[in-house]
This record gives structure tokens, sequence and C-alpha cells, in this order.
């Protein structure tokens, strides 16, 4: 089919070789992960080392106090796509009944230590290293501790984080003022920051394997020295530090209820991906403890669709895409969470169910929460639809507002894209900013062997927790994605993990791995993946040259991150769509937010050609870190 032309001149070009390739949100991390591979390691063993590196250079977007999922392909059983499940549990002490009675909630908080999930990125990352990768916890773990003790060149984006949070930091949180703000002020973009104390703990994690090698234990056990040391770190240090009360999203101070007993309890494990077959490849997700199934649902929808539907550069294309995302969207805030086998994903992604889901996309734009129906189950309550949240204190006194504005540093990190436009009395959204809300990191990595990993480390934000002292990091703020009702598939419980908005991607075609993709941005990750993939996978854009093109997604579905409100028919856009698409938009009820022309996701993406062996890669112009490296 012929879709809309790709752009003219990439920003940059699709990388092509035969050795290796690694892609992230981060220059420093590619390059360290494209080091492994010169000498010799995996694709994995880069992935680890890379994702410590974006531990480091990244703190205002992920943390080793947060969580993480990957989907890899293995040379030796390439036909089975694997998740990694980094994704850590709710404390024992997270009840419904301590949040709400004791705490007087009727949402977790977007920020402090209620919010926190057990740590769960950096168990996987070395169960990944011990199961799949070759290389010892020293030597992946080396970039990374060298950036923290000896320094890197802060990012611009995590000094404007910084000094976003500043008085919260000295007001309320003085660890964290201790940590970011060393003599008194933000760090200057380009200056050399470092982190002795996350570089302490890293190195105690490589001694403790040192130890167990000496020991007479093999490289496996040694790994799970390493392991074992990061559990007990991190578990005491925080139990200690959580019990003291601190400020918290709803403007109130609470003391966290993570123990090191909770710690000490989490593995992270690997499970097999949730797929389906599209245009004549298999594409893989996570379960349906994450968001990921709903990228298969909306590709399910699409796929009964004409071509000239399929298209998100055109006024028809755009309209169909939204439209059927928010029906994805409804379905995973309806019937997802860590349900085990309780989830229907069986009929949520069967082609029956997608032709129902299909016959409901009309030529308006929806402004309605749609969940479907499945036989035999009881549909369970939507969550609640909010389009404003009001808390009891004032907007100043949240954690990050600035004096006399909103407030900012709660919930998900917010990127400012740019401002509201109007295109009519119907299609402007009255109170909007502009600013889109949730950003992570990701990674990719291929080898010339065949190994394929995507992965989306996320939480731990430095503005997400008071910093605990001794580690250099703060706790992340996941069960946010929990609600304080007991009929929720997503509700908070003890020992189950919130529903998690990182979501990687990887595709194969004829029981090889040829594509993984992934993006930072919360709710948006599988939005904006969704047109990159319908771009290479149907329209034969280049990796590049789909990353390129503009983006959009819908807002018309409950946010995922505190304070959890929705805009009825919201869809942001890239203003590179052109005139006369939006006015299009705007015509069919569509109530536009005008991001500006390069705003929208920061994805990622390696290659490979199973008849060739050629690999390739690409990575994201916006935000002007990105990069892929290769050859």
């Amino acid at each position: 089919m012929t879709f809309t032309p790709p752009p003219a001149h990439p920003t940059r070009p699709d990388l092509r070789g035969t050795f290796g390739m690694a892609a992230s949100t981060h220059w420093l991390a590619s390059a360290s992960a494209q080091s492994v591979l010169e000498r010799g390691g995996t694709a994995f063993d880069a992935a680890v080392a890379g994702a410590f590196v974006l531990h480091v250079v990244e703190p205002h977007l992920n943390g080793p106090g947060g969580d993480m999922t990957a989907i890899l392909a293995t040379a030796d059983d390439p036909a089975r796509p694997r998740v990694l499940m980094g994704q850590g549990p709710a404390p024992a002490g997270a009840t419904i009944a301590h949040y709400r009675d004791v705490e007087g909630l009727d949402l977790v908080p977007g920020s402090g230590a209620l919010a926190a999930a057990v740590p769960g990125a950096v168990d996987a990352w070395l169960l990944l290293l011990r199961d799949h990768g070759t290389w010892t916890v020293a030597d992946a773990l080396a970039p990374a501790i060298g950036y923290a003790r000896d320094g890197h060149p802060v990012l611009a984006a995590v000094c404007r984080t910084i000094e976003g949070v500043a008085e919260l930091f000295r007001e309320h949180w003085p660890t964290s003022a201790e940590r970011w703000l060393p003599g008194g002020r933000a760090p200057r973009p380009g200056e050399l920051v470092t982190n002795p104390e996350l570089a302490a703990v890293l190195e105690r994690l490589v001694a403790a394997e040192a130890d167990a090698s000496a020991g007479g234990a093999d490289r496996a056990a040694a790994v799970d020295a390493a392991r074992a040391a990061w559990r007990a770190v991190v578990g005491e240090a925080a139990e200690e530090f959580v019990r003291t009360p601190h400020r918290h999203a709803d403007g109130r101070d609470h003391a966290g209820v993570l123990t090191a007993a909770d710690v000490a309890g989490f593995e992270a494990s690997f499970e097999d991906a949730v797929t389906i077959d599209f245009w004549g490849y298999t594409v893989a997700k996570t379960g349906a403890w994450g968001q990921g199934p709903a990228l298969l649902e909306a590709l399910r929808i699409l796929d009964g669709f004409d071509d000239a539907r399929l298209d998100p550069s055109t006024e028809l294309g755009a309209h169909t895409v939204l439209e059927a995302l928010k029906l994805a969207l409804a379905d995973r805030d309806t019937w997802y969470g860590d349900a085990g086998d309780g989830v229907p994903l069986d009929v949520l992604l069967s082609a029956e169910y997608a032709a129902a889901r299909r016959a409901m996309i009309g030529d308006r734009a929806s402004h309605d929460v749609r969940p479907g129906d499945v036989a035999g189950r009881d549909t369970p309550a939507m969550p609640p639809l909010r389009t404003s949240y009001a808390t009891d204190v004032p907007a100043a006194a949240l954690p990050g507002a600035p004096a006399g504005g909103p407030a900012a540093g709660v919930g998900e990190p917010t990127v400012v894209v740019g401002a509201t436009a109007p295109l009519n009395g119907d299609g402007l959204e009255t109170d909007a900013t502009g600013a889109t809300r949730g950003d992570t990191c990701h990674l990719d990595v291929v080898d010339r062997w065949g190994n394929m990993i995507s992965a989306t480390p996320s939480g731990g934000w430095l503005q997400s927790s008071p910093a605990v002292p001794g580690l250099g990091f703060a706790l992340g703020t996941r069960l946010q994605m929990t609600w304080l009702d007991e009929s929720s598939p997503s509700a908070l419980a003890p020992g189950r993990r919130p529903r998690t908005t990182l979501t990687p991607t990887l595709v194969l075609r004829d029981g090889e791995p040829v594509l993984a993709c992934g993006s930072p941005g919360g709710d948006q990750q599988d939005q904006w993946q969704l047109a990159f993939l319908l771009r290479v996978l149907v329209g034969g854009y280049t990796p590049q040259e789909a990353i390129d093109a503009p983006a959009l997604h819908t807002t018309s579905a409950p946010g995922s991150f505190w304070p959890r409100t929705w805009t009825p028919g919201g869809a942001v856009v890239e203003d590179r769509l052109g005139a006369d698409v939006l006015a299009g938009l705007a015509e069919r009820g569509h109530v536009l937010t005008l991001a500006g022309d390069w705003a929208l996701g920061r994805l990622s993406a390696v290659t490979r050609d199973p008849a060739t062996g050629v690999l390739g890669a690409a990575a994201n112009p916006r935000g002007a870190q990105g990069y892929a490296a290769g050859r």
C-alpha cells in the first residue's frame, strides 16, 4: 500500500552493520553497551552495562530504586520471546485499609515512600547477566561505577528537573538537597556530577561477587551473591529511612511501609511473552500485569481495516488509530492487573472480540470510556473518571510546586512540549498547558549471534521520593498505578505487582527476531510505538524514518499516574502532521493539544535480517540525547 512518504531528510542515518548495534535514550549508555559488544560480550552483557549507566546519567528518569521490564530472544531459542520481569510488588504493609483508613488517602500519592513498590530493576538486570550473559558483575558494572565515582557531564534536563524541585528538597527532603544541591544550588548543564554513594553500593555488589568466587563459587552463584548483597544493602537502608514521615504528593507527611523483608523476598523472573500475529509478523509484549497487551489489541482492531486507515499521517488514519487506542486503553483500565490467569486475554486479543470493537469506531471522535464485555464474566467497575483532582491543601504546598504555580515533580516526570493553539470551537482543550506527562528510559541491543533485547527501565526518579542516605538514590513510585478499590483488577494489595506502563516490544518473523523497539512515555509508550510499527511493518518506512515521522497520542483515558485524570476526546499531536490533518481531526471532534514540531516520544530500535545477518539501529532526535551506535 502507499503511505504518506516519510520525511525527505532523516535526522540521522539508519545504521547498518554485521557486528553489533545498541540504541538508547542517552549516548553514554549506548556507547557503553557498544563497548561491551566490541570486547566480545553478548547483547545481554551489553544491555546490563548500558542499563546501569542509565541509572547514573538519567537519574530524573530512572534509578536503582525503580523497576524495569524487557523482552528478549536468544540465538539458541530465537522463536521463544521471553519477558524479563523486574517489576517489584507492593510491600506487605501496603494495604488498602492502611492507605484509606490510617493515612486518609483516596489515591496512592504520586511521590513519597507510600508509593514505593519493592525495587525490582537491579535484581532483574543481574538475573539477566547470570542466565544469559557471559561477563562478571565487576566488568558489567564498571562503566556505571566509573561515571558515578569520577563524574559525567550532566544533562540540561537533569538540571531543569532539580531546579523544579529545589524548594521541595530544601524545605521537606533534606537528604535530596544534600545529594542534588551541592553548595546550595542545582548543577549547571555540562558540569561533572558524581554520585559516590551509588558508586559505593555498586562496589559492594562487586565485592560480594569477588568474595563468592574466591570461596569457590561458580559464575552463577557469584552473581547470586551480588544479588543477595543488593537486597541486604538496600533493604536495611530503605526500611530505616522510610519510617520517618516526609512530604508526599497529597501535600501531607506520611511514613512509608517498605521493609527489609519486602526487599529480601523479591526475585526477578522470566516469563513467556504474550504475542499476536500482524501483517506476517509476530509482536511480543508483557502479560496483563503491564499495559503491553493494549498495543496488541489495538493492532488486532486495526488489522481488519482497509489499508488506507492505517497511515497515522493522514486525517483518516490518525483518527482511526486514536479511536482504536481509546478502545484498547479502556480494556486496559478495566480488565488488566496482576491477576494471573484472571485477566481474559484470550478473549480480549481474539479476532472475534477485535471485530466487535472495530465496529464501534465511527467517523466522530469518542468522548467516552468504552470497555468491552466478556461472555461469562462480570465487567469490573471502571476507574474513577476525573477531569481534575483537588486536594485539601493549596497547590503551592504540594511537592515541587513553584511559588504561585501548579504542582510539579509529582506523579510521573513531566516534559513540557509546547503550547496549545486553537483550531476551532470544538477542538481546543481549554485548560491545556501543552505539557505531556511521562518519560523514562529505553535501551535496545542486538549482537552478531542473533541475541536481541528491548528493555525499559524506569522509576526511582530523583524527584519521586527523598534520597535514601547511604544509597545515593530514591525509591520508586509505581504503586500510584494501583487503585484503593478492592473490586479493581489493579487494586493495591500486598505482594501484587502494580499494573505498570513499562512496555518494550520485540517483533519476530518466521520464528526469528527482527526488531526490538520501545520508548519512554508512561501511558504514551505503546501509543507512540503503535504509529512506529504501522509505519515500519505496513508502510515500509525504515526505523529511522518512522522515528522521525510526526507522532500523536490520546489522553482520552484515565492516567496511570497521580492524579489519574483524563481529557474526554483528548489528543496530543505534533504540529508536523499538517494544518489540513489537524483541522480535519478537530472537525471530527478530537480535542487537540498541539505539542510542537518535535516533542512526542523518544523511540529507539535495533533490527536484524536473519537471511543476511545485517543489523541496524535507529535513535530519536527529540530531546537531543538519544543515540545509536554499531558497526
